[in-house]
């Protein structure tokens, strides 16, 4: 009998990772897609890759939305890339942060909501603050991964954390 896995959390940034900026036609990297558009009410929504939500699907990792969209990551995003619903980090109150080690406002709450497991995190905004950060405070192992907001995601992203996931599973504990 095989015990039940924890996989390792996958933290999703939408502005920049999945929606990207700037990229130029003849600035994409070979083989990605140019983005078409699409007549949606945000116009940001026709930059969405239809592609990924099936390479992040076939991840092996629990994705969890780390976004300022929150909840409408699940009904304006999701849908388009084709993503089920998924969990969404609830951010603390900004008055709450305390920048003294000038860490991302995100990265306090993305290590308390992973709990000890470990975790990649795509993002635009990651700095060197964050890593050392998160190497300090979570016993577990993290990747945070910057990606290239003129591009989003892309291929070369898919292979970083398609190599860093699986050598991140850890058996889940049964309760009786």
């Amino acid at each position: 009998m095989t015990s039940p896995v924890q996989r390792p959390l996958l933290f999703l940034d939408v502005d920049g990772p999945l929606i990207p900026f700037g990229a130029t036609s003849h600035e994409l990297p070979d083989g990605y897609p140019a983005y078409g558009t699409q007549p949606d009410a945000n116009p940001l929504l026709a930059r969405l890759d239809p592609a990924l939500g099936p390479r992040l699907l076939a991840l092996p990792c629990e994705l969890v939305w780390a976004t300022t969209w929150m909840a409408d990551a699940n009904a304006w995003v999701a849908p388009r890339i084709g993503l089920p619903d998924l969990p969404v980090v609830s951010w603390p109150d900004p008055s709450e942060e305390d920048d003294r080690e000038r860490t991302h406002w995100k990265t306090r709450a993305l290590v308390d909501y992973a709990a000890g497991r470990p975790f990649a995190w795509v993002d635009d905004e990651v700095t060197p603050a964050d890593r050392t950060w998160v190497r300090a405070h979570h016993p577990a192992p993290a990747l945070l991964h910057r990606v290239d907001a003129r591009f989003g995601l892309t291929p070369a992203d898919f292979t970083t954390l398609a190599a860093w996931l699986p050598g991140h599973t850890l058996p889940q504990e049964v309760t009786s």
